[in-house]
């Protein structure tokens, strides 16, 4: 049994040692396919289409709630200054006008009733009728009255204001471009009823995305009716909406027009074409795309075989390939396949390269 033991203690430090010789696993190394970037000049034009907006815009609404008695007017109706298009109950106004009337007709009794006592108040004291107390209680009751007929004609005067805020007008000439609120509806005070395009100046409005949006400055753009392509007019990009459309993922341009013709009416579908200048791009496939935070980027392998994330920015996105307008190089070697599982600084091995235009 003892010699079974040692026996034993032998091979299992023979076995032992012979494991700690075995080589660890050896790294993994993924396969890429990579394209050589060759930058080209690209002139990039785009036709957009919109339609013609008034440059200014405003919702009309009431100044006072109430519930609306009358509508005037329909949406595309050309309407003036000063129209009325829409009418409150006004028996509310109408109830406090009264009662404002009558608060001031009694001002004005009691103003009246204390000038005739100060009036004699003033004949009595010089004769010592009356003592220097009374005398000063009429004045004070004479000023006491002035200043509450002042306070109850102020009163009258808003009541009027009120009841004439029961009917909507027009606020400039235009034409009504939406309705947000019906006869019967009760509506709040500055709530929106009705939207005018005022009459002036017009704009040409379009959605576009924001790689599009590269327009040299001062750039005139022509437009045209799509309806008659004979019916041009030029204009120069006036406005740019600060941010993205959450909903489109677009960007909205207003091109103010310059002389537009008759033909171009409120709501007329254009079409513009913006031609930009040549600039050096690369053109890749949609499999080399990937992010890098919320922003594009691709996977560039450098000269030591190893992969890092650059950050690019895109030109257009084309079938099944986009333009990177820039972040890329000439030479560079980008991943086109492949790069799904890398990390930055990871070794990769190369399965093939191929030029831009292979």
């Amino acid at each position: 049994m003892r010699f079974f033991s040692i026996g034993a203690t032998m091979a299992a430090a023979v076995l032992l040692s012979a494991c700690g010789d075995e080589p660890g696993p050896e790294e993994y190394v993924p396969r890429v396919k990579v394209q050589t970037v060759q930058l080209q000049d690209r002139a990039v034009s785009a036709t957009l289409t919109g339609d013609i907006q008034a440059r200014v815009q405003t919702q009309l609404s009431f100044r006072v709630g109430g519930q609306i008695s009358e509508r005037l007017v329909e949406v595309g109706d050309r309407v003036e200054r000063g129209q009325t298009l829409a009418r409150l109950d006004r028996q509310d106004q109408l109830n406090n006008l009264r009662a404002a009337e009558a608060a001031a007709i009694a001002e004005r009794a009691r103003v009246k009733q204390a000038d005739a006592d100060l009036w004699r108040q003033q004949q009595l004291l010089p004769k010592g009728y009356t003592s220097r107390s009374e005398y000063d209680a009429a004045l004070a009751a004479q000023r006491g009255a002035k200043n509450s007929l002042a306070a109850a004609e102020a009163q009258l005067s808003d009541a009027r204001e009120q009841l004439g805020y029961t009917d909507l007008k027009s606020d400039a000439d235009g034409v009504i471009t939406s309705r947000q609120a019906e006869v019967g509806q009760v509506v709040q005070a500055s709530a929106p009823v009705f939207g005018l395009a005022r009459d002036g100046d017009r704009d040409a409005v379009f959605d576009i995305y924001e790689s599009l949006l590269a327009i040299p400055p001062g750039q005139s753009i022509e437009v045209v009716l799509l309806d008659n392509p004979a019916v041009k007019a030029k204009g120069k990009v006036r406005e740019v909406t600060p941010t993205v459309s959450s909903e489109t993922g677009t960007i909205q341009v207003k091109i103010g027009l310059i002389d537009p013709p008759q033909e171009m009416t409120l709501g007329a579908t254009v079409s513009a074409s913006a031609h930009y200048q040549a600039k050096p791009a690369a053109q890749l496939p949609w499999a080399a795309l990937t992010k890098s935070g919320k922003d594009p980027a691709v996977w560039v392998v450098g000269p030591e075989g190893k992969a890092d994330l650059r950050n690019v920015q895109v030109g257009r996105y084309l079938t099944g390939e986009v333009v990177i307008a820039e972040g890329l190089q000439d030479g560079d070697r980008v991943v086109v396949a492949g790069g799904q599982l890398l990390h930055p600084d990871q070794a990769v091995e190369i399965a093939n390269e191929k030029g831009a235009g292979e």
